[in-house]
């Protein structure tokens, strides 16, 4: 929107309150084009953009370079909340209340001076009005001038932009710091536990079930969590997944080959950011099917249109222009604010019955008389419990505060940065080693790859043995490899011995060398051998197996191939659909033995 067109949508009378605030002088026979062009040539005019500018006060001026600075506008419903409604005043009305002299809110003062103006977008959620800056007025308004500018010796202060409001200025009352209880400080263990994840993923690729692991994954995996949790861990396989973190082939789990790494590689500041924002975009997260308690049927009515980014970020933007930057709130408070002025942040159209939703009792949550069940929910769910997991607010009874990275994420403040310094890894005599939480999740990750798990905690520790050497073997860690990261990390001493002797190449003298023989047969790695039973199909031609393991209707009954004419035959394979499926490629199945 420019000027042109805020100016072209107002009334007459409107229009004269402009022409007076502007200083301009209207011929009384004046046409409404002719208003419209004297008052746009004054509002163009930076010496008198600067006239009106100073007749603001600090609010008005605030919500001025709040609106610019976030971009030149704001949902009508979040800017009234914290700035004050706006009154439509007839002519009548006008003359009587003179509402450019005595506003009753900052948003009315700018609204009846001509700085804002309104207009309508159609939004994922339905439409909605906004409240605008036109930009050619904001480019000639002296934005960064204050009420001290005028004073004399006075120095001019210069807001920042986009920096989100004081905690005066929140429209959420803060609490008393002192009625706080059961606080549980906002942590970074979300960057912790990914690492931990990470490194089960790449060892054993779990097969999901569903959205999440399998019961014995998450058996195996949650004592090595800082904080378990069975929505937890689906939380972090989600973002891992929105944040390039995690792929999913076949149904199977595993590291990104590439978004992994460079993940890892990060600061702790740069991960929880990471992290932050995947969850921000993720659509493979959704936070209402998450709320304890309800039951949502995902295939109903509106339901598999539902867009949980969207319906996400436009609760988030309620909260950047409610929330106090550093005091406590109450969540109640929080929701009932959202109940009152944007109850359907998350309804298309304000649609709040076509959904199928129901309680653990199974009582029907249909309606807006449900709001508080269903909305309600959702919103302490997500304080709660992804914001708090991300380590973006602090969590009381009722009751949370912005983070340093909450503020951050919100655009109140600067992400916490600076260089990092990792603590050393402890390579032990007893062949244990020691990781801190502050070393770098790089090294751990690794360290998880060739070791075997023993506790999780402020030192992570690892043991060195057949099991964990056998089980780096599997990912193509060699013996080598392992010394050389070991070597690293103890600072190029010599390794204990128990982890030198373990790490020998077979063959060894017993002066603790290897022989020359030895030295040239000596594996790259520790060398383990399997046995076990097998049915092996054989063809009577190489082209025969190229047709079965090269076509998936039949691949999906074998294993690994043995040469140029022979296949195992999964354990698992049903043999008489095995030859069914043959004999529908013209390739006639003979049982022998079985």
């Amino acid at each position: 929107m420019n000027i042109l067109q805020m100016l072209q949508s107002g009334e007459p009378a409107y229009l004269a309150v402009l022409a007076e605030v502007w200083g301009v002088k209207l011929d009384s026979r004046a046409d409404v084009t002719a208003m419209i062009d004297a008052i746009f040539k004054a509002m163009t005019d930076p010496a008198r953009a600067e006239m009106v500018w100073d007749t603001l006060d600090d609010k008005a001026r605030g919500a001025m370079q709040l609106l610019i600075g976030g971009g030149g506008s704001m949902p009508e419903a979040k800017f009234v909340r914290v700035f004050g409604d706006i009154r439509r005043l007839s002519e009548k009305m006008l003359k009587r209340e003179q509402p450019h002299r005595a506003p009753l809110t900052a948003a009315e003062a700018l609204y009846y001076r001509g700085l804002i103006g309104m207009s309508f977008e159609n939004g994922d959620a339905g439409p909605r009005t906004l409240v605008i800056v036109p930009g050619d007025l904001a480019a000639a308004l002296p934005i960064r001038k204050t009420a001290y500018s005028n004073l004399e010796g006075g120095e001019e202060e210069s807001y920042p932009e986009a920096d989100g409001e004081s905690d005066a200025a929140a429209a959420l009352e803060p609490l008393d710091a002192a009625e706080v209880v059961n606080i549980k400080p906002a942590d970074t263990s979300l960057v912790d536990d990914m690492t931990t994840v990470l490194a089960y993923l790449r060892i054993k690729t779990p097969l999901l079930d569903g959205d999440s692991l399998s019961a014995g994954d998450q058996q195996a995996l949650t004592p090595h969590l800082l904080t378990p949790g069975e929505v937890r861990l689906r939380f972090i396989l989600a973002i891992g997944v929105a944040g390039d973190l995690i792929e999913i082939a076949n149904g199977r789990a595993a590291p990104s080959r590439a978004g992994a790494p460079k993940w890892l590689g990060k600061t702790r500041h740069e991960q929880v950011r990471a992290l932050a924002e995947a969850w921000r975009a993720a659509l493979v997260w959704v936070d209402l099917w998450q709320v304890p308690g309800l039951r949502v049927d995902a295939s109903y009515g509106a339901m598999p249109t539902y867009n949980a980014a969207t319906a996400r970020a436009a609760l988030l933007e309620i909260m950047a222009h409610t929330l106090p930057a550093s005091a406590w709130w109450s969540i109640e408070d929080f929701t009932g604010l959202v109940a009152e002025d944007s109850e359907d942040f998350q309804r298309p159209n304000s649609d709040f019955d076509s959904w199928y939703l129901s309680d653990e009792a199974g009582t029907l949550l249909s309606g807006i008389d449900h709001w508080y069940a269903v909305e309600g929910a959702m919103i302490a769910f997500i304080v709660c419990n992804p914001l708090h997991w991300l380590g973006l607010v602090d969590r009381g009874d009722d009751a949370a505060r912005l983070s340093a990275y909450g503020r951050a994420f919100f655009s109140m403040g600067a992400y916490p940065g600076g260089a990092e310094t990792p603590d050393p890894i402890e390579v032990g005599g007893d062949a244990v080693i020691k990781v801190p939480r502050k070393a770098s999740r790089a090294d751990r990750y690794q360290v998880a790859r060739f070791a075997s798990w023993v506790s999780a905690g402020n030192v992570y520790a690892y043991k060195l043995d057949r099991p964990g050497v056998v089980q780096a073997e599997a990912q193509g860690i060699t013996v080598g490899h392992i010394t050389a990261f070991l070597k690293r990390a103890h600072g190029e001493q010599a390794l204990p011995e128990a982890i030198a002797r373990l790490l020998e190449p077979r063959g060894a003298t017993a002066t603790g060398g290897a022989s020359a023989d030895a030295r040239q047969n000596a594996p790259t790695v520790m060398q383990t051998v399997t046995i076990e039973r097998a049915l092996v199909l054989r063809t009577t031609a190489p082209e025969t197996l190229d047709l079965i393991v090269n076509t998936p209707a039949l691949r999906r009954y074998t294993g690994a191939r043995l040469g140029e004419m022979a296949v195992v035959v999964l354990k698992s394979a049903d043999l008489e659909a095995f030859t069914a499926a043959l004999a529908d490629h013209g390739i006639t199945g003979e049982l022998i033995g079985l």
